[in-house]
């Protein structure tokens, strides 16, 4: 049985970061899921008691040597199961199909035509629509007792059904927005044919978290960092919620703060929540250990270890003033959320593409066990637990902002000078967003210092030789894929001279207009 008590639809990875949305998109149709990884073998299926199974994608060839494989007990549990992509050709390919390279790739956009009244599956949906695929490889014959559901022009089983085991699938992505119908495909899968209740909300997850909190602490003493970034605060007022006194925040002034940030959390957050605070001022510690480095990843780890550092001296601190009470201060509430954990690399076969400074950026000589209650979860489901625990919208709305802060906003060397400059533009920039009402329009707009460029500009009737400062908004749902926010003109303008205006050593503002991917929505 799972951990949880509420029954999972589990999300079998093979190796493709859609994994994350597929279980994303699950959980918006209001069903629990669960991501594993395509190595798990039938009996812990069963064991997990799931009520649905999703295939996920992948980027492999399903004829390759040494390609991923489904145990085929799996299959046979009885249980309904939907293959997407390389899920939809395993299932084909184990069951009896045919999987073939044709030579025809589809990529992107692409149509297809539902066969009949489209079954279950495909129930309520026009006989053509547009979908996203991603595959050079093709289901050219369906098992026996399946049904073809769809194809496309290159494609002859682009979906296919038998009712009667409960075992559907698609070729194309119905996870992603560019699949016109995607999400009905899921929900028709999940509500129809296995029959699974839209009974999951944010109230499951706050009882299932403070229960794993209570089991997991005890009658123990936990430390919680607060940065005053929306992760940091729900995963405390979740422990709070659970153990209560038992819990003591602190809060870092590590000097990479933006503007007002800790006259926010000392004043806004502890009024909210009532929970004990400790600010400790630690500018000149991280300053040190960042001097004179420049390279992205190593300013991770060392704001990373740094940070445990700092709490560890805040335990040896806390253990004395508990001295007669009993339990020492053993644990460490971290606000990891899922996307953190897939881009460090702890999704079944993805890759690292940076270390977030509360995944893969600990020592390895941590003194703490960690809480992570937040570590399933996408930033919307976090906002909204939040909201459930009664936190003020000002805090729960706020734009993500990283856990290394200002740090990793410097493209080159940290010093105190470039980030009271950096502070300055990014206090302008967010001051004239919410201005221009344009908060709620956008994801996050992080805002660059190329600090170790340098161009030629004129101001004041006089030659000036001044650093750039990029404007990154972006729009997202959950930091996985992002798009750049088209912005107004005349807002960009304010922006910009505001900036140049008055920021002293600044001459250039440059918008950044990348999508995610190829870029990542920070530069560093």
């Amino acid at each position: 049985m799972s951990e949880t008590e509420q029954r999972p639809v589990l999300v079998v990875d093979f190796g493709a970061q859609y994994a994350q949305l597929i279980a994303r998109r699950v959980r918006e149709a209001s069903v629990y899921s669960e991501i594993v990884p395509h190595t798990i073998t039938a009996a812990e299926v069963a064991e997990k008691n799931p009520i649905g199974i999703v295939l996920s994608g992948g980027p492999s060839s399903v004829y390759e040597p040494g390609a991923p494989r489904l145990d085929e007990g799996i299959l046979e549990l009885g249980v309904p199961t939907l293959g997407i992509c390389y899920g939809f050709q395993v299932m084909a390919t184990q069951l009896g199909g045919e999987v073939a390279h044709t030579g025809a790739r589809e990529y992107g956009a692409t149509d297809v035509v539902v066969a009949g009244n489209g079954g279950v599956l495909l129930e309520g949906q026009p006989q053509n629509q547009t979908t996203w695929m991603s595959h050079g490889d093709s289901v050219s014959k369906a098992p026996e007792g399946f049904s073809v559901l769809a194809s496309s022009v290159s494609t002859p089983v682009a979906a296919f059904a038998n009712d009667e085991r409960k075992l559907y699938g698609v070729q194309w992505h119905p996870e992603v927005k560019h699949s016109e119908f995607g999400q009905r495909v899921l929900e028709n899968f999940l509500h129809k044919a296995a029959g699974i209740a839209a009974d999951w909300n944010a109230g499951n997850v706050i009882a299932e978290q403070v229960a794993r909190i209570r089991a997991q602490i005890g009658t123990g003493k936990v430390i919680c960092g607060l940065s005053g970034g929306v992760d940091s605060a729900v995963a405390a007022a979740l422990v709070h919620e659970a153990v209560g006194d038992q819990l003591t925040c602190v809060f870092v002034d590590h000097g990479l703060l933006r503007q007002d940030e800790r006259r926010q959390v000392e004043e806004d957050y502890v009024k909210a929540t009532g929970v004990r605070l400790i600010t400790i001022d630690a500018e000149k510690q991280f300053l040190d250990a960042l001097a004179g480095v420049s390279d992205p990843e190593q300013k991770r780890k060392i704001i990373g270890r740094e940070f445990i550092r700092t709490f560890e001296a805040a335990q040896k601190q806390l253990i004395e003033e508990a001295a007669n009470e009993g339990d020492p201060v053993r644990f460490l509430v971290q606000g990891t959320l899922y996307p953190d954990v897939v881009e460090s690399g702890g999704g079944s076969g993805t890759a690292n593409i940076k270390s977030h400074h509360n995944v893969g950026g600990l020592p390895d000589d941590l003194d703490f066990e960690l809480v992570e209650p937040l570590r399933a979860l996408f930033k919307d489901e976090v906002r909204e637990i939040g909201r459930q625990l009664g936190l003020p919208e000002v805090i729960v709305g706020r734009q993500p902002f990283p856990g290394p802060g200002l740090g990793i906003r410097i493209v080159g060397e940290v010093t105190k000078d470039r980030l009271e400059l950096l502070r300055q533009a990014d206090a302008i920039a967010r001051a004239e967003l919410t201005l221009a009402g344009l908060d709620n329009e956008i994801w996050q707009c992080p805002v660059v210092l190329l600090a170790d460029v340098r161009s030629v500009g004129v101001q004041g009737d006089g030659r000036t030789y001044g650093h750039p400062i990029v404007l990154r908004p972006v729009s997202s749902e959950d930091a996985m894929t992002a798009d750049w926010t088209r912005l107004p003109y005349d807002v960009l303008a304010k922006i910009s001279n505001r900036i140049t205006n008055e920021v002293k050593d600044v001459n250039r503002v440059v918008l950044d207009v990348t999508s995610k991917p190829p870029g990542t929505i920070e530069w560093e």
